[in-house]
């Protein structure tokens, strides 16, 4: 369709039902994102976020849960990782690849990066690839901008320069798009048809918004409600046979009853026939496999006009 300048990231097509078809045979894709970044607002990661006792919590008693959860249900999680974090918990990170999850990329620490003076987000976007290389022994493929609990906005914040540079970084996907409920293209340069798998993401499915949001002490904790989300939306897209991902940190859901719902959640998904439970690496792999921008984009010239008066 007719692209928009300065309006839109994809063409606008989303992909059909009947037209998605997942590994063996799958009936559809389940995506886990683990989000360790502990940063409370867009400048990113404090000495007073690392100092909170439940971001200590997080990274050992709610991880262990985690990952012996993972575990006894062969799910592969993605974990979105600020490059501070892999420094400060190097031998935890190292742990979660080694248990065969992975490392996926979220800023350097953890930042918003419209803050950042102008010519800025490469460098930034290098170093914190280096550091998570370093770190991990691979090159991340994913990068995450999740939203923070201060944030003005609840869909996490890139520039209109973030997913060409990490294109041209060299990643594969960027993890929490908000144009489909399916996997598509975001376009970094319409005239040359340039674009960047996105994974979706939706922030009715991330635990940040629903336990002690928006910081602690408030008390606004709503588990029901983002247990209900859950399965609401986990059955319509398994009926559909689509894809579905849900957000969490171990430094909110793995306390007490909020792993219970967590564990009782994905144990019952996994007892779905055909959920296959993968890593955005690999969700990524297949879909640009078998739906190839080259023949998913449909992308005529653009009409969209601005004028004195425009508010755009």
């Amino acid at each position: 369709m007719p692209w928009k300048d300065n309006y839109t990231t994809s063409d606008e097509v989303g992909i059909r039902d009947h037209e998605i078809s997942w590994p063996l045979g799958q009936q559809m894709a389940l995506g886990l994102t683990v989000n360790l970044n502990p940063a409370a607002a867009g400048k990113g990661i404090t000495k007073k976020d690392l100092a909170y006792p439940t971001w200590h919590f997080g990274m050992h008693e709610g991880l262990d849960a985690f990952l012996s959860l993972f575990a006894r249900l062969s799910i592969r999680a993605t974990f979105a990782v600020p490059a501070l974090v892999a420094e400060a918990f190097a031998p935890r990170i190292r742990q979660i690849a080694e248990a065969g999850h992975e490392i996926a990329a979220q800023g350097l620490i953890g930042e918003d990066p419209s803050l950042m003076q102008p010519g800025q987000e490469a460098a930034l976007i290098g170093k914190a690839t280096e550091i998570l290389t370093r770190i991990t022994g691979a090159a991340p493929k994913g990068w995450f901008a999740l939203p923070r609990p201060d944030d003005a906005f609840a869909t996490g914040t890139v520039t209109d320069d973030t997913v060409r540079l990490l294109r041209h970084a060299g990643y594969t996907y960027y993890g929490n798009g908000m144009a489909d409920d399916a996997p598509y293209w975001w376009v970094t340069d319409a005239s040359r048809a340039q674009s960047l798998l996105a994974l979706p993401y939706y922030y009715h499915f991330d635990d940040t918004f629903f336990l002690m949001f928006p910081r602690e002490g408030t008390g606004l904790e709503r588990p029901v409600a983002l247990l209900r989300n859950w399965h609401a939306e986990f059955g319509a897209q398994y009926r559909r046979g689509r894809y579905f991902n849900l957000c969490v940190s171990p430094a909110r859901s793995g306390w007490a009853h909020r792993l219970d719902n967590l564990a009782s959640f994905l144990t019952e998904a996994m007892e779905y026939p055909g959920v296959w439970a993968a890593t955005g690496t690999e969700i990524a792999a297949h879909w640009q496999q078998h739906y190839p921008s080259e023949s998913q984009l449909n992308l005529e010239p653009s009409i969209w006009r601005d004028y004195a008066d425009s508010l755009s």
